[in-house]
């Protein structure tokens, strides 16, 4: 499995020597933005790199938090919405894990709990989790 410590790597026009992407990747460390020489534009682009779950395990846990929050049916929530900025506190988060440890039958350990703060966040751990779990 690989990971990579960031969500985002920036292209930008550079007199910097080319670099290839694989040169890069393979290195285990944290980095902000690679240049390439070659590059011809003066624009930035963005490529977003992730490992996301699932559209309907997303909605499912965007379900789940509007519930929990009491939130109204028209409330937009997006992956990246934070917990925190739809109004829960320390409790709700945890009936929000308790909720999804329900509805999907998995077991969230507390120090996974206390690393969820969006709907993505939740979503990936939930899917990982079910990966993981023995099939019955």
């Amino acid at each position: 499995m690989a990971s990579l410590s960031t969500t985002s790597l920036s292209f930008k026009a550079s007199s910097i020597k080319s670099t290839r992407i694989s040169q890069v990747l393979r290195k285990p460390s944290s980095f902000q933005s690679i240049s390439f020489g070659r590059f011809q534009s003066s624009k930035s682009l963005r490529l977003q790199i992730s490992c996301a779950a699932k559209p309907e395990t997303v909605q499912k846990v965007s379900d789940i938090v509007k519930e929990q929050l009491a939130l109204s049916a028209d409330t937009a929530l997006t992956a990246e919405s934070k917990f925190s900025a739809l109004g829960a506190d320390s409790l709700d988060t945890v009936e929000i894990v308790m909720a999804l440890e329900e509805k999907f039958n998995i077991s969230v350990e507390e120090a996974d709990a206390q690393n969820i703060t969006t709907i993505q966040e939740a979503a990936d751990l939930i899917e990982d989790l079910v990966q993981k779990k023995p099939a019955a």
